[in-house]
């Protein structure tokens, strides 16, 4: 047959288009007899199938029983008997300074340790989940790290290996976080119960206010936040919530950061009213809003209403 006009401009190069197959590498830790594993739902999204090789060298394929992109974390479960279970510690005793070990697969070199300290707790706003809580540390966490374990000085699970500052070349070294494990404990009791996790959503987007904005608006202790943007039909906007006013108080309580405001929001049960006091202008105002659940996300880049 004679070659079609594109092949023969082409010749030798015309390009032939085959199937291709990704594989990515990560890690993950078993934690109860039922071999249900949590790691990273970065790990695993968007992946046709999930093989797991554990230190004894078996291998077996995993179910997804559920994952939740609000805090990157995916609970998975093998069937396989006499699974070796990491013991949960709690990551609200840890301390700045305290010795933490990272296990991972860093770059496919498997069981891999790592040695570092707690560098900070806590940190957030550092745009890698929309519920951000971690735990900093020095401890070497590189490409293949994510969804291994942190463990203390026991031996017990403290967090969940997720991300590392130093991508780039030139970027600052030593600076890992990991997701605290209680955090991971009470995500994974919803996954395994109802397959996933339940929140609070007015439809708002908080944000911080700067330092001459608060001043500016007098406020008191730094206490408020501002409606940076808000969807519309969602609760806060049939409420009469806009764009620039700003929250001073959530359930009676004062606010001081987006932060603060997400977590509390998402923490209030679907159908449950709230009120809010508010500022517009020079004028003070309050709204009760019932809360609808949160909507549930495909990806960690879409926008992040509260």
């Amino acid at each position: 047959t004679q070659p079609a006009p594109l092949e023969q401009l082409f010749g030798d190069y015309w390009p032939s288009f085959r199937r291709r197959v990704e594989r990515s590498l990560g890690s993950g830790v078993i934690v109860d007899k039922a071999g249900h594993i949590i790691t990273n739902h970065h790990v695993i999204a968007g992946a046709d199938s999930i093989r797991v090789q554990l230190s004894d060298q078996r291998v077996a394929d995993a179910k997804v029983i559920g994952t939740d992109p609000d805090t990157d974390i995916a609970v998975l479960q093998l069937t396989l008997s006499n699974l070796p279970v990491m013991p949960l510690g709690r990551s609200d005793a840890l301390r700045v300074g305290d010795v933490v070990l990272a296990i991972g697969n860093p770059y496919g070199l498997s069981q891999t340790v790592t040695q570092g300290i707690v560098s900070a707790t806590g940190r957030g706003q550092l745009g890698l989940a929309t519920f951000e809580n971690f735990i900093q540390t020095d401890a070497a966490i590189n490409l293949g790290n994510s969804g291994g374990a942190l463990i203390d000085a026991k031996g017990e699970l403290v967090g969940i290996n997720t991300a590392v500052l130093n991508r780039n070349y030139g970027g600052p070294e030593g600076i890992g976080f990991a997701i605290p494990v209680n955090l991971v404990r009470g995500v994974m009791d919803q996954i395994v119960r109802q397959g996933r996790v339940v929140r609070g959503w007015l439809g708002l987007e908080p944000q911080d206010l700067t330092e001459e904005q608060a001043s500016q608006l007098g406020l008191v202790d730094g206490a408020g936040v501002v409606v940076a943007n808000i969807m519309v039909q969602s609760p806060a906007f049939e409420a009469g919530v806009r764009p620039g006013d700003v929250i001073e108080k959530l359930a009676g309580v004062p606010v001081h950061s987006a932060q603060e405001v997400t977590s509390k929001v998402a923490a209030l049960k679907p159908g449950a009213p709230v009120d809010l006091a508010l500022r517009r202008g020079g004028q003070r105002f309050s709204v009760k809003i019932k809360a609808l659940e949160r909507p549930l996300r495909d990806s960690r880049t879409e926008g992040q209403q509260n």
